[in-house]
């Protein structure tokens, strides 16, 4: 008797060893044949598809300003004129195409956040970065012109987007400005040319009008593909990652459709031409509030999140002001037609930039 009941235990034992082991085994074997994690398998295809969709703006871009600016030159246009339409509009063109098909998407948030963080890091990181390389020498023209001209139009986006809704109406009423903006700058800059913009201009070499439409199709598709991939790549990001599309617009893609004027701010600062550093950031700013953000707003009546004003405007209002307020300083303490924007005026701006990508956290 007493081995009997030693022999039940021992038989107990062994059922209840095999009875723990088995569901290992099976949830193991399980872990295995599923592979990997179903969130990562969405945002990997999601993190490629803007990658490549940022990469095939800044490529595109690049070949559609040559192109067009080359077109425009052997067509007889004079530098100024291509200097303050075909290249300066050319640097927002990404900024555009992202935000007209974030509209046909429904992504109104996505599509204004983009042309708020973009003015936001054409100052702060933009001018941060170039000013860093090295000072940054400002006209007074930047005061007397492009500055007042970038205020003026910052305050007209304010009253359209106060109600946190960008309708048709007032989207047409900011882009019938830029016309009228364009020809009274033309106008001016005939009379008091300067010798900066001029030699920008004159750098670029006419080619046949053939080869210029080729590129300039080719970069034009380039960017309409690419911005598609950076849209479905924002918006799976975000819903996979619960953050607001908002959010997405004024960083990643901001950053991303910020590259082109920060190269060629960047590579302007490198070659001695630093003054256009400064201009290419006014000028762009101005069209991404006249052209970019009322682009979408035309395309679909715009409902927005109450943050688009009270922290994101207020944020491109404050860095704007500062700005002008660095560079008319700047002037007035130098008593001379030119002044220089330190590198602490770079770094000062990096924070800003740097704190505001930090408030941005909570509300991601």
């Amino acid at each position: 008797m007493p081995r009997a009941s030693g022999a039940r235990v021992k038989v107990a034992t062994k059922r209840v060893v095999v009875g723990c082991r088995l569901p290992d085994l099976r949830g193991n074997a399980d872990h295995e044949i599923q592979g990997s994690n179903p969130l990562m398998d969405q945002l990997l295809p999601a993190a490629l598809a803007m990658i490549i969709g940022l990469a095939g703006l800044v490529w595109g871009a690049h070949h559609f300003i040559s192109a067009a600016a080359t077109g425009a030159k052997t067509l007889g246009v004079s530098p100024i004129v291509i200097g303050l339409t075909v290249v300066s509009f050319g640097t927002s063109a990404p900024e555009v195409i992202v935000a007209a098909n974030a509209a046909l998407q429904g992504s109104s948030d996505l599509a204004v956040g983009n042309a708020l963080g973009s003015n936001i890091a054409n100052i702060g990181l933009v001018l941060g970065v170039t000013a860093l390389i090295a000072p940054l020498p400002a006209q007074r023209h930047l005061v007397f012109q492009e500055g007042p001209a970038l205020l003026l139009v910052t305050g007209l986006a304010g009253l359209c987007l106060y109600n946190a809704f960008l309708g048709r109406g007032e989207s047409a009423l900011l882009l019938a400005v830029t016309p009228l903006l364009l020809w009274v700058t033309i106008k001016y800059k005939k009379q008091h040319p300067d010798p900066e913009d001029l030699a920008l201009a004159e750098d670029i070499q006419p080619t046949s009008m053939a080869t210029a439409l080729t590129w300039f199709f080719i970069g034009l598709g380039a960017m309409l593909i690419a911005s598609k991939l950076l849209v479905w790549g924002a918006q799976v990001t975000a819903l996979q990652l619960g953050m607001s599309e908002l959010v997405i617009g004024l960083t990643i893609v901001a950053i991303g459709t910020s590259l082109p004027e920060l190269a060629a701010s960047v590579m302007s600062a490198l070659k001695g031409h630093h003054d256009i550093a400064v201009g290419n950031v006014f000028g762009s700013n101005v069209f991404n509030l006249l052209v970019v953000m009322p682009t979408a707003g035309v395309i679909a009546p715009l409902d927005l999140d109450t943050a688009v004003f009270y922290r994101d405007y207020t944020a491109v209002s404050l860095i704007t002001i500062f700005l002008f307020a660095s560079v008319a300083l700047a002037l007035w303490r130098s008593k001379k037609p030119t002044a220089y924007l330190s590198r602490r005026l770079g770094a000062v701006l990096l924070i800003i930039y740097s704190a505001y990508m930090v408030m941005l956290v909570p509300s991601g």
